[in-house]
């Protein structure tokens, strides 16, 4: 179980946190964010690590409806990429805890 920073919040953040998932080997919960750094080409940071000071405690990524690709390294040929099968994707709503299920 990771849960995003503060920092991208609704309340206390620039509020670019999107929502969550499981990942379907061990059913672990998820959150992930929209990338606002320009450091790397991918639209999702995937919060891997809580707390977040343990390492950068995101990976970038690509999280669609059951499926999460997270970079878990690079190489001269671009990213290396490990897919995770997922499950119970939420949307957060506008500041509020009612998550929407695809």
């Amino acid at each position: 179980m990771a849960f995003a920073p503060d920092s991208v919040g609704f309340t206390y953040g620039d509020k670019s946190i999107i929502g969550c998932f499981n990942e379907c080997e061990d059913g672990r919960l998820f959150e992930f964010s929209k990338n606002t750094d320009s450091t790397f080409n991918m639209p999702h940071k995937i919060w891997v690590t809580t707390p977040s000071n343990l390492d950068s405690g995101f990976r970038y990524g690509i999280v669609k409806k059951t499926v999460a690709y997270l970079v878990t390294d690079e190489d001269d040929n671009g990213p290396i990429f490990e897919k995770w099968k997922i499950k119970g994707l939420g949307v957060y709503q506008n500041q509020s805890l009612n998550i929407q299920f695809r």
